[in-house]
């Protein structure tokens, strides 16, 4: 697969240092089932504040006209930036979506799906980021921008 086609803003996001990557490297499987791992979504690289996912085309993500559900793709675009803000900590936090808005540009039909989530701004609470969707043939399906709210554990007192 050419990189350039299907990650096309990888280039621009530092190499992620080891223990920060170690961590990740199990996104989305981790200590219990979440949504995402239910769907077989694979985390194919992770960088300084952006990571790269695929998702195995299956019938089963069609919508009757025959191309790929919209939902997917949103799903999609929301899962792929929560390992590429993560990359930005090392300690586990949590990350919650608290806006999304996404651009539908086109159809995948029958073909993988890769999609790239980046960081455009850390705050101290709250993380903006974009992703896009494409298809193996590297056309872009969806866009999105996002928020999320990130909440650090608490201090530990012992």
């Amino acid at each position: 697969m050419d990189l350039a086609v299907i990650a096309p803003n990888r280039d621009r996001f530092p190499e992620l240092a080891e223990h920060r990557k170690k961590w990740w490297s199990k996104f989305p499987n981790f200590r219990q089932p979440v949504f995402p791992s239910y769907l077989g979504l694979e985390l194919c690289e992770l960088r300084e504040d952006y990571a790269r996912l695929k998702l195995p085309f299956r019938e089963e993500w069609n919508q009757p006209a025959g191309v790929v559900h919209g939902g997917v793709l949103a799903t999609l675009l929301d899962t792929a930036v929560v390992p590429a803000i993560g990359s930005g900590y090392d300690e586990r936090a949590d990350f919650l979506t608290i806006d999304m808005h996404v651009q539908y540009r086109g159809a995948i039909v029958k073909q993988d799906l890769y999609v790239e989530g980046w960081v455009t701004k850390r705050g101290r609470s709250v993380v903006f980021a974009a992703a896009e969707v494409r298809g193996a043939d590297g056309r872009v399906a969806a866009s999105a921008t996002l928020a999320f709210s990130v909440r650090m554990p608490p201090p530990d007192k012992s």
